[in-house]
């Protein structure tokens, strides 16, 4: 037999632990939509290389200049 009892404690740490949950999803959720948002205002997947970084001219194929 299972002895059961609920203290007040358990059911604020249960509130607690709810409440730094959704802190977190919403956290993640921000962070996701920024790299999305990010993403998509540069159009051309090429320019993603070269958006935070430095150009690596060896990347480029010969023919093609800067744009």
């Amino acid at each position: 037999m299972v002895i059961r009892v609920e203290h007040e404690i358990h059911n604020r740490r249960l509130g607690r632990n709810i409440g730094v949950g959704l802190l977190l999803v919403g956290f993640i959720g921000i962070v996701f939509g920024l790299t999305v948002v990010k993403v998509l205002e540069l159009g051309n997947a090429k320019q993603f290389e070269t958006f935070d970084h430095v150009a690596r001219p060896q990347i480029i194929p010969e023919g093609e200049g800067t744009e």
